[in-house]
């Protein structure tokens, strides 16, 4: 038998190594949180009579739900409970696999009964809270270990129940889609059983969930703020839309707003631009009322605001937002996002920019992007509806209408050539396990 320690900074990279190092038939024979990460015991040719006995898998969403409750009700009980001994003997028995509520019921001793003797009684408020928090600390790494198996496991049965339901799942990763979509989405097209007609069913469903505006926001008019990060192309998008109603109505109804104070010659850029087209250019200060920058022009059909990419943890954002989601503003605020951001910073953008309202998104740099479905993705979950797309550098000619058939087939035409590994499937059910509620397969 071969025993051996894995070191890492989460569950799932510990996971990553003991599948690499001792392969899938390796045992997981105990984990402990460490400062830095997590320490995983891992042993090949692990005899079975040194495991705990196996439950029959009925159903892989009960046991997952059995498992989940259980650690939820061992936390309530760590938190009801004032004596450290208590603590220790619900958290023995969900380690052991055995019921909270089994054998040997705790009795919480009454006011009428004579204190039991101990060699160092100590009081409940002197309890130490890191043993509760390095108990919690516990229960979560196991949590998140029991997902990781789960997620390989369902990954596993899915690829030998339903072969054909596995081969989608695959292509709709190499577009990039998140796995509650992709779920949502194979869910549509279960009854289809050919390969091709189920295919062209999904990305029909996936055109479907896409929303875009009934009617061109430069068409409506009124007053259009550019929000989002530092480098998602927020300038130049406001100078194409600019560009665009300069052409078809002229320079007469439309001004530009700069809230831009902090990045270096983003005021110059906007003036330079408010040259070439002959149109306006209103600089706000900091400190200074939006709504007063706005007032002399109320008269102009389309006012396009540009705003400072700032840090979600940087005051002066939390300010400007509440500037654009003020009352007398009626700002209509488009979130830029660049479709080759990662997964994790566009839904940042979102979470930080969401607080002013937001009234759809653009995404931009589609001529530079690897993969269109995580854009896609968090377009569709958060019900933003895509307002223009941007292509390349080019002012206005590089701005366009979304299409939701053509951004569909846009978004196949970029996917990833190599198949997904098996490791980033596992993964990906795994993170649809967060949720009891939720199924997969």
């Amino acid at each position: 038998m071969q025993v051996k320690r894995f070191f890492a900074a989460d569950m799932r990279q510990a996971m990553k190594l003991v599948r690499d190092e001792l392969g899938a038939d390796a045992a997981i024979i105990g984990n402990r949180r460490i400062a830095g990460g997590v320490e995983l015991m891992a042993a090949l040719d692990y005899k079975l009579s040194a495991l705990a006995p196996r439950v029959p898998n009925i159903e892989l969403e009960d046991e997952l739900r059995k498992t989940q409750s259980r650690i939820v009700t061992a936390q309530a009980e760590l938190s009801l409970r004032g004596e450290g001994e208590a603590g220790e003997h619900a958290s023995r028995q969900l380690f052991a696999g055995l019921p909270l509520t089994a054998a040997e019921p705790l009795i919480e001793p009454t006011l009428s009964e004579p204190p039991r003797p101990a060699p160092a009684p100590a009081p409940a408020a002197a309890i130490d809270p890191r043993a509760y928090d390095s108990m919690r600390s516990e229960l979560n790494g196991l949590r998140e270990l029991l997902e990781v198996q789960l997620g390989s496991l369902a990954w596993n049965q899915l690829q030998g129940r339903h072969p054909q339901q596995a081969n989608l799942w695959r292509r709709l990763q190499r577009i990039g889609l998140s796995g509650p979509l992709s779920r949502d989405l194979l869910e549509l097209t279960a009854s289809i059983e050919e390969p091709r007609q189920a295919w062209r069913m999904l990305l029909a469903h996936l055109a479907r969930m896409i929303v875009t505006p009934e009617i061109e926001p430069l068409e409506e008019g009124g007053v259009i703020a550019m929000v989002g990060p530092a480098g998602m192309g927020k300038t130049t998008t406001l100078a194409k839309l600019a560009a665009r109603y300069v052409l078809k109505y002229g320079a007469q109804h439309i001004a530009l707003v700069s809230m831009d104070s902090y990045r270096i010659g983003a005021q110059e850029q906007l003036k330079t631009l408010g040259r070439i087209l002959n149109v306006s250019v209103t600089h706000l200060d900091p400190g200074q009322s939006l709504a007063q920058a706005l007032d002399p022009l109320l008269r102009k059909r389309v006012v396009l605001i540009d705003t400072a990419g700032l840090q979600a943890s940087d005051p002066a954002l939390r300010m400007q937002l509440e500037s654009l989601a003020g009352r007398g503003i009626k700002s209509k605020n488009y979130l830029v996002l660049a479709t080759t951001s990662q997964k994790q910073v566009l839904t940042a953008a979102y979470h930080s920019y969401k607080r002013c309202g937001l009234a759809g998104c653009i995404l931009t740099k589609l001529d530079e992007t690897a993969s269109l479905g995580e854009v896609l993705s968090l377009a569709i979950s958060h019900e933003l509806p895509v307002a223009y797309l941007t292509d390349g550098p080019r002012i206005p000619d590089d701005l366009h209408l979304p299409r939701r058939h053509q951004l569909v087939s846009r978004a196949v035409s970029v996917q990833m050539q190599e198949e997904p590994s098996e490791e980033a499937m596992a993964d990906m059910f795994a993170d649809l396990y967060h949720s009891p509620t939720k199924r997969v397969g």
